[in-house]
């Protein structure tokens, strides 16, 4: 029986000056869960670069190999953030109309994305007017995960 009352006393003892071992620090969940934001964020602002990369270069070559995969990266970018739970935070917040704002954003950046299509077909648009629309599709990403 030593032993037990030995171990019993053991337990009832506070560790270094009465606090407990898990006190001060964070939990393996929040730990967890701060991990995956933070590579959550990596690689959605690497994604950003990647866009922004592939923007310019469809903007210099105005290729529709250079479009489609503008397009794709794009949409990946929206599945990233819609799906993958950074949009979930700020969900909930609505317009004075009662509409998701998120949503609207996602919306917008379809329209855009159809209307970069449009700009492409057409060989007698600016240059800027494209950079514009790269622009603003790159804007409403940014917004979209802020």
């Amino acid at each position: 029986m030593k032993v037990n009352s030995e171990l019993q006393s053991k337990m009832d003892t506070p560790t270094k000056a009465g606090r407990s071992p898990a006190e001060g620090r964070p939990s393996f969940n929040e730990m967890v869960q701060s991990q995956t934001h933070q590579l959550k964020q990596q690689e959605i602002q690497q994604l950003m670069k990647n866009i922004t990369v592939q923007g310019n270069k469809l903007a210099r070559f105005r290729s529709f190999r250079d479009l489609a995969k503008f397009k794709r990266m794009v949409k990946q970018f929206l599945q990233e953030t819609v799906n993958g739970g950074l949009a979930l935070e700020t969900s909930h917040h609505f317009s004075m109309d009662g509409h998701n704002h998120k949503l609207a954003i996602v919306k917008e950046v379809d329209e855009k994305l159809v209307e970069l299509t449009e700009e492409i077909m057409n060989h007698e648009r600016k240059t800027v007017d494209l950079l514009g629309l790269i622009g603003e599709i790159r804007g409403l990403l940014v917004n979209l995960y802020m």
